[in-house]
């Protein structure tokens, strides 16, 4: 079971040496967080954090960002110029998953469906729930002839 929430992030990097500068100042990279495994502590981040397949808040995503890079949590103030790195920006891609954790993950929104615990608000079945926080931001991979497969329309068709 493998599964990553990838994210495209944005840094401004302020070399401290006097009379050092960098062209250009910002960089772009590609950031994966590993997918807790459906059920356990951490699952729900795709609830947590996205909705419609957007960071559903750019700032806490800057800032958890800023945490996984460089391990501490950023000061709302003063603002983090003068800091030798800033996240600029934090912008979700997808969850690349193998079929076997989606299928884990869709049991696991099932049964908390079933419980009606309205951790998902008012959706009423997974495909909903998978719509609402990733929208069509789901990349399954690793076919058994290890090709890859996208979910264009939607994840109900994942």
């Amino acid at each position: 079971m493998d599964a990553a929430y990838v994210f495209r992030v944005r840094l401004r990097l302020d070399p401290r040496a006097e009379g050092v500068t960098l062209d250009p100042a910002t960089v772009e990279t590609t950031m994966e967080r590993a997918a807790d495994p459906p059920g356990e502590d951490g699952w729900l981040f795709f609830r947590d954090n996205l909705w419609r397949g957007e960071a559903n808040d750019p700032e806490h995503a800057r800032e958890l960002a800023h945490e996984a890079l460089l391990g501490e949590r950023p000061r709302r103030r003063p603002t983090p110029e003068g800091r030798p790195v800033t996240v600029d920006s934090v912008d979700f891609r997808e969850l690349r998953t193998d079929r076997e954790y989606l299928d884990a993950l869709k049991d696991a929104i099932r049964a908390d469906l079933d419980a009606g615990t309205g951790a998902f608000g008012a959706a009423d079945s997974v495909d909903d729930v998978l719509r609402n926080y990733l929208g069509s931001s789901v990349h399954v991979r690793g076919g058994t002839d290890g090709s890859e497969s996208h979910s264009p329309s939607g994840p109900e068709n994942t």
